[in-house]
Order: structure tokens, then sequence, then C-alpha cells
């Protein structure tokens, strides 16, 4: 029996009144693809910033690599390889590109310059860290505010992945996106696949998740109502499902 990379039961969160998740879980293996729809109430983005270490959950359970694990906040949730991208990239415009991938880690000298940054090798690593992922920017050294949206998506993705991350979850990575830019997105997901690195899409394209992906997670008000693999489905099902809440296949699960 394979034990899944991730694996979250009886998500339970709060807003003092607003219940926002209900017992809500998913699971995803090394190298998965997973694409996480529901409509903007359906409480992806809640249970993915629990899962990031951005938000404490109130109740149920967290698994990596089959060990129960509790995210005190995103530092701990990087420890054990995830690493969120928001939708804004929530890079800084101000610095270089490699400044932004190495920010609050970055490479110092060793003793008797502990303190002095290692600034030539830090821009080596992340050109290194651009050709391995087939990613493309003018240059390492350029202010993040002078890059394109593409580009500043290259960045968000090389950062995310350039300390050994286990999974890489995509908050709409393929908004404001022009059709080069979502190929590009789509072809580096496939890349991370290659590589081992699952990733979890919170994407309204469907065709985003039909394209790279392998399986769908479908929400609705805080919970989960189904789950179905990509060669298993089509777009006017999904759709359908985000729309109602209800698994056709499946009998609708007793009212709290």
């Amino acid at each position: 029996m394979n034990i899944p990379l991730i694996k979250m039961d009886g998500i339970s969160k709060s807003f003092g009144a607003v219940r926002a998740l209900h017992h809500a879980g998913l699971s995803i293996g090394r190298g998965e693809v997973l694409g996480l729809v529901g409509d903007n109430a359906a409480g992806k983005s809640t249970l993915m910033k629990i899962l990031s270490g951005a938000c404490r959950l109130d109740s149920g359970t967290i698994e990596v690599d089959g060990a129960v694990t509790i995210f005190q906040d995103p530092h701990d949730a990087r420890a054990a390889g995830i690493e969120m991208i928001y939708q804004d990239y929530a890079l800084v415009p101000e610095l270089t590109v490699t400044q932004n991938i190495f920010l609050g880690r970055e490479a110092v000298g060793a003793w008797p310059f502990p303190r002095v940054l290692q600034r030539r090798r830090m821009d080596e690593q992340a050109k290194v860290l651009f050709t391995g992922l087939g990613l493309r920017v003018p240059s390492v050294t350029s202010p993040v505010r002078h890059l394109s949206g593409g580009q500043q998506q290259a960045v968000a993705i090389a950062r995310a992945i350039g300390f050994d991350a286990k999974l890489v979850i995509m908050d709409e990575p393929t908004a404001n996106l022009g059709a080069p830019a979502i190929a590009k997105v789509r072809e580096t997901i496939g890349r991370l696949k290659e590589k081992g690195v699952a990733v979890i899409l919170i994407s309204h394209r469907l065709e985003d998740v039909f394209s790279v992906g392998d399986r769908f997670v479908v929400m609705k008000h805080g919970r989960v109502v189904a789950t179905r693999d990509v060669g298993d489905t089509d777009s006017d099902d999904i759709v359908k499902m985000i729309v109602s809440g209800v698994d056709p296949r499946c009998p609708p699960a007793a009212a709290e």
C-alpha cells in the first residue's frame, strides 16, 4: 500500500460564527497533480492555507509521509517541503529576481565572514534553478517590477521549489496571463511532475487541470463533495458538481 505524500482528514475551521470548512479532506501522492475546484466560497483557499501553515485548523489531522504533523506557521510547512504560490505571487517589486528567490534564506559566508552575503553564489544558483525548470527571465539581477506577469510567475515558481519542495500549491496560476504564459506554466507543472514534485492547482480554468492534472477534488460550502480522475470525467460533469454540490455517483451525506 502506497502512503500518500499528504493526507488531510476531517479538517474543520470556523471564523467566528462562519464555518469555513466541514470535515474536509484530500490526499495527494508524489508527482501527482491535483485540481482543487469550486466556487468562490467553497473553502479551497482556507483548506490550502491550513496545509501551508498560514492558518490553524480547529480539528482534523494532517499527515506528511504517513506521520501526523502540526503546522504552527508557514515555516513549519516549508520545513516539511510544502510551498504555496499565491495569486499575487507575493514578490517584492523593488528586489531583484535572485533577492526574491532567496528572501529569508540568504546564503552567507563562513567564518570569519559569517554575515557577508554571497551575492554571486546566489545569482549562479538562481540561474541553475531557472535552467533546470526550463524557465526564463531577462536577468536574475533585474528588479521584479520590470518583469511581465508570466516572468513574475516564473520567479514565484522558482522560489517555491528552490529548496527541496515536495508539494507546491498554486493559487490560480494562469489567471491574468496570456496564452504563451499559460502554456509555459502548464509546461512547468509537467516538469515538476517529472521531478516527483506534487502540485495542487486551485483554479477556475478547468482546462488547466485537464491539460496537466491527474485528479479533480470538488468543494462546495466547505465540504469535499467529489473526487474524479481526469480521464473519468469532463467539464460538464465538473461544472454540475461545482454548482450543485452533489456527486451524482454517491448519495448526499447526512446533514450535521
